[in-house]
């Protein structure tokens, strides 16, 4: 039966397979062996296993890397001037320089034998975080020697040698990196890089060595105008065979001390008026030994693996834990400041246009930490996340976007007057900037969630793509058949799972043992799982190679995997703070609004399908159009009750934004809400009798102490809704070319 089943019905089927699938390149193949599957396996295939997301230990910090986010990050906090930093000075300062090196703020994930902190990828993210609500600037130029760069590089790939010399000096600031990888003309597109090496003899320190001859243009590189240290990305080229057989090795990374012949930095790019240390490098002629190459020669021609394994681990900390920030700071700030700034006698916190964002500010700020801490969970278990290091820093800055938008519609004309009081437009400004980075939201979208995770997550897919590869044809049938009928029985299987959901609301899915209130959520996203699985199963049945190109359909099978993980997210992070009942609303938020946005975005994939057949079959089974609406009006009321009225909810999403080392708007507008709960009972007596508190004072309704309290919120509440204005001088010294206006009379109406 095995041999008349492999012969007649799984060889014509094989033969389709070859034509239809294209075959993986290069830089594909080591995308997808770069890195590993996760949480997002579970995902795809279509029945989670909630006990094992529930098993995963929540991230810790150590009593050491808890003393440093306490010690040195708070100190670096009050030393930073982010007004002086972007709109004066255009940097740090240099005490700021001094202490970041003399605290080993960029060694944090070098590891300690080495000089460095050697702190995990929580502890990593907790302090970027921390920076990023004082100061982008200050929390970029951290991020950046801690991630994608030599320092990353060296502890994956670097020699023995290598380690020794170069990771102490980066640990303690002797050496500061950058790491140039955009090419003027490739932008996402790294592998289309014209940067060149060429293999040759050349001189190095008085010897005649053998080494690579290095031409460049890159740009928008962090830290480059002031780096010691370029790690550099490009093609290599051994016209002469000079280290293999290979005359095109491909992609490799190196070593290039920026002070060498031929080497130019200096210039700065100016992002988004975001003064960090950003700008191109370019090298003409720059000879190097082979064996600065990162891994030695022999990781020539390796360099797009060893970018996608570092990629894998830095892409999940970095940018998500500034759009965690961002998030973090928005619905903080968005909460005190409709409850203190009032409109028509009301705190614009009970309008239900403001609540409506306000309740959307909430559920974000609580989805993104809850990633934040799943994503860590992960990495500090040693694993490479590639998928979901990709979807997160796609879909935290989306919604930190989404998140700083809200805010300015809260605050109004308070966020659009720039300034030092201002805690919004640098976070507004700056959005851009992570969105861009670290590859571009559209490609990261559209191409890498589920284009590769459909591939390198799905239980059976990868294996049948690489037994099409196999050269010799019997072994690759053969390889073939078994992967492809136990594809098959999965999808028989979840075809079953899909439909049988899908009229049931999911109703008999299995939620985990304990899971309280939440089972209903846990059941409902077992069985948008199973749909999203199908829905994939049947795209690449009926599309095949052709799903590359079908980017629209692809990014939104992107988002739902996103949606999905990060609703998984709000679970267990409920599940692990004890599901306490006061965070339960944002839980219902967040997993009525998933479950929504769901239903539309795989009633769009379908609409799409171009197979029709396809389509009423997958209609069928996924039944789209039967998820719940979304939040109602009473949850969203309450979900914008709990981030501008005190209490512990608000306390757990504002962490780190109410002690030292805050901005100074923050700083005032804490004071003025504190103040605002304090005197709520006065000042509603007040509205009451309709007096001022001079005048109930002066009839005895109000006591001189209670007087004082008020004037004391009054001073405070001025604070936070005055902006910030400038004397001529100050425009002037800002902008030394801006002309001063002439208050003088005209000539010819003076003659008149």
């Amino acid at each position: 039966m095995t041999s008349f089943r492999r012969n007649w019905i799984s060889k014509p089927v094989f033969r389709w397979a070859k034509n239809a699938m294209p075959g993986l390149s290069q830089t594909e193949r080591e995308a997808l062996n770069a890195g590993e599957v996760w949480w997002d396996a579970e995902l795809f295939s279509g029945n989670p296993d909630w006990s094992k997301l529930l098993a995963v230990r929540p991230p810790v910090l150590t009593p050491e890397e808890q003393q440093f986010l306490d010690g040195p990050c708070c100190s670096l906090c009050e030393m930073l001037d982010d007004w002086a930093i972007n709109q004066t000075d255009g940097d740090l300062s240099a005490d700021v320089w001094d202490y970041m090196r003399a605290n080993r703020f960029f060694g944090m994930i070098i590891a300690k034998k080495y000089g460095g902190l050697g702190f995990s990828a929580f502890a990593h993210s907790e302090v970027v975080r921390r920076l990023s609500m004082v100061s982008i600037p200050a929390a970029v130029t951290v991020m950046v020697p801690n991630s994608l760069g030599p320092g990353e590089l060296l502890h994956l790939f670097g020699t023995d040698a290598q380690k020794d010399y170069w990771l102490p000096r980066l640990a303690d600031g002797r050496e500061l990196p950058a790491f140039g990888l955009t090419s003027d003309e490739a932008g996402s597109d790294a592998a289309s890089m014209l940067d060149r090496g060429v293999v040759c003899r050349g001189d190095w320190q008085g010897k005649k060595v053998l080494g690579i001859r290095l031409n460049w243009s890159k740009r928008y590189i962090t830290l480059a105008p002031v780096c010691t240290l370029l790690g550099l990305a490009f093609k290599l080229e051994d016209p002469e065979g000079l280290l293999g057989d290979d005359p095109h090795p491909g992609i490799t990374c190196a070593l290039v001390p920026a002070d060498l012949p031929g080497v130019e930095t200096g210039r700065r790019h100016i992002p988004a008026d975001t003064m960090f240390q950003n700008g191109p490098t370019t090298g003409k002629d720059v000879f190097i030994p082979v064996e600065n190459i990162i891994g030695g020669p022999e990781y020539a021609g390796k360099g797009w693996m060893m970018l996608m394994s570092a990629l894998a681990a830095g892409r999940g900390v970095s940018l998500p834990s500034l759009a965690c920030a961002a998030t973090t700071m928005a619905a903080h700030t968005s909460g005190a400041y409709a409850r203190v700034r009032e409109q028509f006698g009301l705190p614009i916190a009970k309008f239900g246009g403001i609540q409506e964002l306000l309740a959307r500010l909430a559920a974000n700020a609580y989805a993104v930490e809850s990633a934040r801490h799943l994503t860590c969970a992960g990495l500090d278990e040693g694993r490479a996340l590639a998928v979901i290091s990709a979807l997160m820093k796609y879909t935290a800055t989306e919604r930190m976007r989404a998140a700083i938008n809200d805010a300015m519609d809260i605050h109004a004309g308070k966020a659009v007057i720039d300034g030092p009081m201002n805690y919004l437009s640098p976070n507004y400004r700056a959005a851009p900037v992570g969105i861009t980075v670290e590859g571009a939201n559209i490609v990261t979208r559209s191409l890498m969630v589920f284009g590769q995770g459909a591939i390198r997550a799905h239980p059976h897919l990868l294996d049948e793509i690489l037994a099409l590869e196999e050269g010799q044809q019997d072994e690759a049938l053969t390889a073939f058949d078994i992967h492809f009928w136990r594809h098959v029985g999965h999808s028989l299987r979840t075809l079953g799972r899909s439909f049988g959901r899908a009229i049931t609301g999911g109703h008999f899915a299995v939620a985990p043992r304990g899971s309280g209130r939440a089972a209903p959520f846990y059941r409902e996203l077992s069985r948008w799982s199973a749909a999203f699985a199908i829905t994939a199963d049947i795209a690449f049945l009926t599309i095949g190679g052709g799903l590359k190109r079908m980017e629209m359909l692809s990014g939104r099978m992107a988002d739902i995997l996103s949606e999905l993980y990060f609703t998984s997210a709000v679970l267990k992070r409920w599940h692990d703070q004890g599901q306490p009942d006061a965070d339960f609303d944002l839980v219902d938020f967040n997993a009525r609004q998933s479950f929504a946005r769901i239903s539309v975005l795989l009633d769009e994939v379908i609409a799409n399908f171009p197979s029709r057949t396809a389509a009423f079959l997958l209609r069928a089974v996924t039944a789209p159009r039967s998820a719940r609406r979304g939040p109602s009006d009473a949850l969203t009321a309450r979900c914008a009750d709990l981030i501008s009225t005190p209490g512990p909810v608000r306390d757990r999403l504002s962490a780190n934004l109410t002690g030292p080392g805050q901005h100074p708007g923050i700083v005032a507008l804490n004071e003025a809400f504190a103040q605002a709960i304090a005197t709520d009972g006065l000042r509603k007596r007040l509205r009451e009798l309709d007096m001022t508190p001079d005048t109930a004072l002066a009839a005895g309704l109000l006591t001189q102490d209670e007087k004082a309290r008020l004037d004391k919120y009054a001073g405070a509440l001025g604070k936070v809704i005055s902006v910030d204005d400038f004397s001529t001088d100050e425009i002037a010294a800002m902008y030394p070319h801006a002309s001063k206006p002439d208050r003088t009379t005209p000539p010819q109406e003076a003659a008149e």
